[in-house]
């Protein structure tokens, strides 16, 4: 095991897969010349070349139709996005092209393309650029959705998204890419996708959840721990596909529940999977199940009504403690 960032985590995921298969390349904003606008892709262009880490022009809606067309002519693409905030442009390659090209094909093109980058807010960046972006590809069938909360997670997942015949939304934590963890050395190291994580085990209700939201949920789970309350953590890791026997075997052990996300409540992910709960572990509920999500309003820049429209583990504990009826 080896302990380092998150960043470094993703850096070690492409350049393994690089090495591995030739057909894969790195292609987006200022990924070579520059290392990544996070230094995600640092090195790379060095070991490399220019043919494999390729800059793009400032036109998302064009490099990744060009990435769409390589996936379907055999290469295997990761197209990043500086921010998939700015991949609104891009979508219609993304949704209208990639995700249904197998199926309109008759299967004979598998569209093996990963597209990544940052999510969700940073640090006062404002209305445009602090989008939690899941549910825009949630929606489709064919497209998957990874969404790493750890410096393992982020490689194992990366690794197993390249090596997958299917598009992926690699979702990742722009607040994330300092942190550091524990990491497997193993070039072989895969997390398959569709496999949730149980990161605190409780027994008095559930904090369902996934990417850094799973870091307010531990910090909430703490201080619940010291009223005497037994949380369990369980990060989804992915969104599509959703490990549902997890959500439900935790849920059967604790009969409360609620869903922690970034985004907006409203058709959220969290609709998502309270409709799941209610349909598949009604009988096995003491109490609704709630979420906890941004407030309903574009995010603000002013830093302390930036702090109000985000989840915290106040908001957290608040929401255990009704479904706990305390």
């Amino acid at each position: 095991m080896s302990v380092i960032t998150y960043r470094e985590a993703l850096n070690q995921a492409l350049a393994e897969e690089m090495r591995r298969d030739p057909d894969v390349f790195l292609m987006g904003e200022e990924v070579a010349e520059y290392d990544g606008a996070y230094k995600v892709s640092k090195g790379l262009l060095a070991e490399f070349g220019s043919q494999r880490v390729v800059d793009s022009p400032i036109s998302e809606l064009g490099f990744t139709g060009l990435g769409v067309g390589a996936a379907m002519s055999g290469l295997r693409p990761v197209i990043e996005f500086m921010t998939f905030n700015f991949a609104f442009l891009a979508i219609d390659q993304v949704i209208n092209a990639a995700a249904k090209m197998m199926y309109m094909s008759d299967g004979q093109f598998p569209i093996p393309i990963v597209f990544r980058g940052p999510t969700g807010a940073a640090l006062q960046l404002a209305a445009q650029h602090s989008i939690a972006c899941e549910t825009y590809y949630l929606h489709s069938p064919g497209v998957k959705v990874v969404v790493p909360a750890t410096p393992a997670d982020a490689k194992g997942l990366l690794k197993a998204s390249i090596r997958d015949n299917d598009p992926v939304a690699f979702m990742e934590g722009e607040l994330l890419y300092n942190m550091k963890g524990e990491v497997p050395d193993d070039e072989d190291f895969i997390i398959p996708l569709g496999v949730a994580d149980l990161k605190r085990e409780g027994s008095d209700v559930s904090i369902i959840t996934h990417g850094k939201m799973v870091h307010v949920a531990m910090q909430a789970a703490a201080q619940l721990e010291k009223n005497g309350i037994q949380a369990d953590v369980l990060d989804l890791r992915t969104l599509r596909p959703l490990d549902v026997d997890a959500i439900l075997e935790s849920v059967r052990k604790t009969n409360r529940a609620i869903y922690l996300e970034e985004g907006w409540s409203y058709l959220g992910v969290g609709a998502q999977i309270v409709a799941t709960i209610q349909e598949e572990a009604f009988d096995h509920l003491d109490a609704p199940v709630l979420r906890v999500a941004q407030a309903d309003v574009p995010m603000p820049y002013a830093k302390n009504l930036e702090g109000l429209a985000k989840p915290t583990p106040a908001r957290v504990v608040e929401a255990v403690n009704k479904v706990l009826y305390r």
